[in-house]
């Protein structure tokens, strides 16, 4: 099951799926857009792809997403926590509803599916998860706060899980993408921030690629592109205290 399936890093991760003759469920809010991605994936793959729409800012979403499926007897072996979203700008900027609907999206929904999904394949003998964070993950974000602290959370999350997974024969990965070529810039109010001019921009079938064969793998964290390892790494080694005006000169042309 792929969340989030109604474009950008999602599609493309359901694309690659069905090259491996994977059969999918897809969920996002746009059911039309996911009804062309399952016509293209059955008459390109000849796999059997179910559309479930879903709205996961809804707090009933995730527990209706495991009865339209793992209670129709549609189990679910590998589970893409792809959905979620972002808003650029400072914090006290925008509406405070927005804010907390990337909190349910971002995370309560990732946590909900995960544990929902997590304890049907413990007891089918294992399965895979993969948690879609960000490169933003590893730092504090100035200008996007509250997307940069929902992925740190994706993160710790999904590495405690791997650890506590392990005896049961459940594999998490967590995919780490910097800027990617998608729709998320736009739907965030990005503009020309400076990160998006800084950072190269693959695409997002290379970034899904990256990502499936990691966790078919069964690999921990999974960061695309040596320019995104190289930042990682140097935010390991930036003193803490310094780090947040870091990444606010960097994007504050629009903060």
């Amino acid at each position: 099951m792929v969340t989030g399936a109604s474009g950008g890093i999602g599609a493309e991760i359901a694309r690659e799926l069905s090259d491996r003759g994977w059969n999918l469920i897809l969920t996002a809010r746009s059911e039309g857009a996911l009804q062309a991605l399952a016509r293209e994936l059955r008459a390109r793959d000849g796999i059997l792809a179910q559309v479930v729409p879903m709205d996961l800012a809804d707090p009933s979403g995730p527990e209706a997403l495991e009865e339209a499926t793992e209670g129709t007897g549609l189990p679910v072996d590998l589970l893409v926590n792809n959905a979620g979203f972002g808003e650029f700008g400072s914090f006290l900027e925008g509406e405070l509803d927005r804010k907390m609907g990337m909190v349910q999206v971002n995370v309560a929904a990732l946590t909900e599916l995960s544990w929902r999904f997590a304890a049907a394949m413990a007891g089918r003998g294992g399965g895979r998860i993969l948690n879609v964070a960000s490169t933003a993950a590893f730092q504090p974000g100035p200008g996007m706060a509250v997307y940069y602290a929902t992925k740190a959370y994706v993160l710790s999350l999904s590495e405690g899980l791997r650890v506590e997974f392990r005896d049961a024969g459940i594999s998490v990965t967590t995919l780490c993408p910097g800027p990617t070529a998608t729709g998320f810039q736009e739907e965030a109010g990005m503009g020309n921030s400076g990160l998006l001019t800084l950072l190269p921009a693959p695409g997002a079938r290379e970034v899904a690629r990256f990502g499936v064969e990691a966790a078919l793998k069964g690999k921990g964290v999974a960061i695309p592109g040596w320019v995104n390892r190289l930042l990682v790494l140097g935010v390991r080694f930036t003193p803490r205290r310094i780090l947040p005006d870091l990444v606010y000169r960097i994007q504050r042309s629009r903060v």
